[in-house]
């Protein structure tokens, strides 16, 4: 979406509007990229040698493929064509990750779940490496 706005793509693709949730798009869980970088230095520190330690992390709730194209709208000022696309085969309408392990064993805890500033953060990123 992010490329859209920056025009490197002609639109978005919306696979499927006809899903049973309150907009009919899928609804994913999203995490800012921080949140990520911080769950690893945990699980770095928290490591021993022949033991795995797997996680899922998340903010145990989501937002929808439109949610997140009105977001980028709003984020970057400028307009994203969606366009609405056949479902892909096997896409669930809700994917959401349940965090807790991540909580229990590492003490990780995602900061910033607000949407807008997610993609905030992606924008200004995406800005700057556009002017590198």
């Amino acid at each position: 979406m992010i490329q859209a706005a920056l025009g490197r793509r002609p639109h978005i693709a919306v696979y499927g509007e006809d899903y049973p949730t309150p907009d009919g798009t899928c609804i994913r869980d999203y995490i800012h990229v921080a949140d990520l970088a911080e769950a690893h230095l945990l699980a770095i520190a928290a490591a021993r040698p022949g033991e795995h330690l797997i996680c899922n992390l998340g903010n145990g709730s989501g937002f929808s493929v439109r949610e997140v194209i009105d977001s980028v709208r709003r984020v970057s000022g400028r307009e994203i064509t969606a366009v609405t696309a056949e479902r892909r085969p096997g896409d669930p309408a809700v994917l959401v990750a349940s965090a807790e392990r991540a909580r229990t064993v590492l003490g990780w805890q995602p900061s910033r779940a607000d949407l807008d500033g997610i993609v905030a953060d992606a924008w200004n990123f995406a800005l700057a490496q556009e002017q590198a």
